[in-house]
């Protein structure tokens, strides 16, 4: 990045913390009508409630705001890509993200494609997309390397479904039998279903209490004020023994 390039991005810091959260749910309801297909990549669920585009909206300010010095961002990083590569997130996607992202900040606060802002902004990107994909690629070789790890989803078997105290503990098991990585007590897995009903298929991620082997089992409750794209009631009210679902490799946030 030039140095015209960094002073245009830190002077969109004020507009970032006054109407971040604006820009960002604009930029997912422009790129998902174009892309309707990441439907089933992001967690509708967030969109719904807005969670996602004010972490979103977070994440960009904090971005701008440290842009001489990205590195003060490791943290961050290091949680953004671990759930990244739990949600099985492409590098080919960043493109999309990028073309939105821009198009997006060119529409909210109405300036042309073509200024000096924009393309700012793009370099900006760039710089943080090829970090994102850099650590994520290293993630996903690490995990393939691991005893029982993989990458991408893979589908489990429920194989017992046992009632809780205002929960339920369901027990999940690898369809092909093969060997699947321990996890340690404060990990975490993606669980992703078919919503019916939607014709989409939702992510969701379940913390683990205890370590887990040859097995994982995960406590679902239900939520009080579900949207239509809640992955807990969704598993609680349409999934039954024998049922699959995909998962991917535990993960540490």
């Amino acid at each position: 990045m030039t140095p015209q390039h960094i002073e245009l991005v830190k002077a969109t810091v004020p507009v970032l913390r006054e109407s971040g959260v604006a820009l960002t749910t604009y930029f997912y309801q422009r790129m998902l009508k174009h892309h309707p297909e990441l439907k089933n990549t992001f967690n509708m669920d967030h969109q719904e409630t807005g969670r996602q585009p004010r972490a979103l909206a977070a994440a960009v300010l904090a971005y701008a705001e440290h842009i001489e010095n990205p590195t003060v961002l490791a943290k961050a990083v290091e949680r953004m890509t671990t759930k990244h590569v739990s949600l099985n997130i492409q590098a080919e996607q960043y493109a999309i993200v990028g073309e939105h992202l821009l198009h997006s900040i060119s529409e909210v606060l109405d300036v042309p494609m073509e200024s000096d802002l924009i393309a700012a902004w793009k370099a900006a990107y760039m710089q943080l997309a090829d970090l994102l994909i850099g650590v994520e690629k290293a993630k996903y070789a690490a995990l393939n390397t691991e005893n029982g790890g993989w990458t991408g989803w893979r589908e489990f078997e429920i194989t017992a479904i046992e009632n809780l105290d205002a929960a339920q503990l369901f027990t999940l098991k690898a369809k092909d039998h093969s060997a699947i990585k321990t996890a340690k007590a404060g990990e975490f897995i993606s669980v992703r279903v078919k919503l019916a009903d939607q014709d989409l298929y939702q992510p969701q991620q379940f913390t683990f209490d205890t370590d887990q082997a040859e097995q994982y089992q995960i406590v679902v409750k239900a939520e009080e004020n579900p949207t239509a794209f809640s992955v807990n009631n969704a598993l609680l009210q349409h999934y039954k023994v024998g049922d699959l679902v995909e998962v991917s490799a535990p993960s540490t946030l």
